[in-house]
């Protein structure tokens, strides 16, 4: 996959990139540099790294320098500013090499998409400025000083935009208009609810998830694993799960401060039922409801299969909505202007899950499940403690969604959570 250029998945793309970025720091010459490109977009897959380097002597021979290190295979734009590389280990990098006054704009150019930079040249312009390759002009010609970003932004009338919006996608009328405080970040989460113990095919006990979820800081845990129907992962039996519940109350027990929330992935089957009979699903506090079979369904049928399965008011989160896996598997045929409209009318979340081979919502469909009004949860797909890192990531694609605290439904207290999750099915067994 390296060695055709093929895209690598975000954590892979970042840490390349950090391992680079301490490389081209220890360069003579270089007094600061840092990372740009699609990694520092938070894009969900990376083909190359991208690092802005200022320096205080030529940076056309600091550019050549670096690409005559050892490990490095070939190289173009020798003798510019600008030079692609591509290591021994297939590793591409463009590094753009400019004099210490020129970083700001070149930082922001190699930041933001080409949509991006564009809708702020466009807006420049209309300020009577000049915002070329290199530095910013104002109408008589003169070169603006700009210590940094929010400097740049704040010339042509714009808040700083977080690396993670610049995506062309209106943003830049956005922050004009309403701006992007507020935004849901890691610290607004109150805990997380899609985790697989040793119950199914997780690699943890309840007892050490629970505690890496106290030690976050988080004040409740949602052990959620398969279903019956999912043999290939352990799916649990229902008298499996009175022994797991039986586990669960134990734990709770031993906590004044935490909460172990009793839930389960149930698979959604190819006829649209729900894994698990009624009195089964009565006993859990939420039910993540997913696709794991038959994903070769047309778009009718896979579509008739998740908007039956939301029609029972035992499911509280509909699980990775698309089934993708990033550069592996492309998502299945499904309508999802349709599933998001009807899990915003009903009250069912809908996942991002947060596993970097996931991310699924994708961040673009995140945001128009806003517009339907679908809350979203944020799950970190947790197979070990290990997992529960990739919250972190999760919230950085919500970010991109625009999704503020409100939006996400982990934001709130396990109470209030489990009052929404068990909602629908309150009101079903009232009529």
């Amino acid at each position: 996959l390296k060695e055709s250029g093929a895209q690598i998945l975000l954590p892979h793309g970042r840490a390349e990139a950090e391992r680079l970025l301490s490389a081209v720091r220890r360069l003579p010459g270089v007094v600061r540099a840092e990372i740009a490109g699609a990694v520092r977009r938070h894009l969900e897959t990376v083909r190359d790294v991208e690092i802005v380097a200022a320096c205080v002597r030529e940076p056309e021979a600091i550019a050549a320098a670096f690409a005559r290190s050892p490990g490095v295979r070939d190289s173009v734009g020798s003798g510019t500013r600008h030079v692609a590389i591509r290591f021994d280990d297939g590793v591409r990098l463009q590094l753009h090499c400019v004099p210490a006054s020129e970083f700001v704009v070149a930082w922001f150019r190699a930041t933001g998409s080409a949509a991006h930079v564009q809708e702020v040249v466009a807006r420049a312009t209309l300020r009577g400025l000049t915002l070329g390759d290199h530095d910013l002009r104002d109408a008589s010609g003169r070169t603006i000083e700009l210590a940094d970003e929010p400097a740049l932004y704040a010339a042509i009338g714009l808040p700083w935009l977080p690396p993670e919006l610049r995506e062309g996608m209106g943003e830049s009328e956005h922050a004009e208009r309403e701006g992007f405080d507020g935004l849901v970040t890691l610290d607004d989460i109150r805990g997380v609810l899609h985790c697989h113990s040793q119950y199914s095919d997780g690699g943890a006990t309840i007892a050490e998830l629970a505690a890496a979820a106290r030690a976050r800081g988080w004040s409740y845990l949602g052990v959620s694993d398969h279903s019956q129907s999912a043999f290939y992962a352990g799916g649990l039996s229902a008298e499996s799960l009175a022994r797991q519940h039986d586990e669960i109350d134990a734990i709770n027990a031993s906590f004044s401060d935490f909460r172990v929330l009793k839930g389960v992935e149930a698979d959604i089957l190819p006829c649209g039922r729900i894994d698990y009979p009624t009195d089964v699903l009565d006993r859990f506090d939420y039910v993540i409801a997913s696709v794991h079979s038959r994903l070769g369904m047309n778009e009718r049928q896979m579509t008739d299969r998740v908007l039956k399965a939301l029609d029972d008011p035992h499911i509280s989160v509909l699980g990775h909505p698309t089934g993708r896996l990033l550069l592996t598997r492309e998502p299945y045929a499904i309508d999802m202007d349709a599933v998001l409209e009807k899990a915003g009318r009903l009250g069912v979340a809908v996942e991002l899950n947060a596993d970097p081979h996931r991310l699924d919502l994708d961040w673009r469909l995140a945001k128009l499940a806003r517009k339907y009004g679908a809350t979203i949860e944020i799950g970190p797909d947790a197979h070990s403690v290990d997992g529960l890192e990739n919250m972190a990531l999760g919230i950085g694609m919500a970010r991109k969604a625009w999704l503020r605290p409100e939006d996400v439904i982990n934001t709130r207290s396990a109470e209030d959570f489990v009052s929404f999750a068990t909602r629908r099915r309150r009101e079903a067994a009232a009529r």
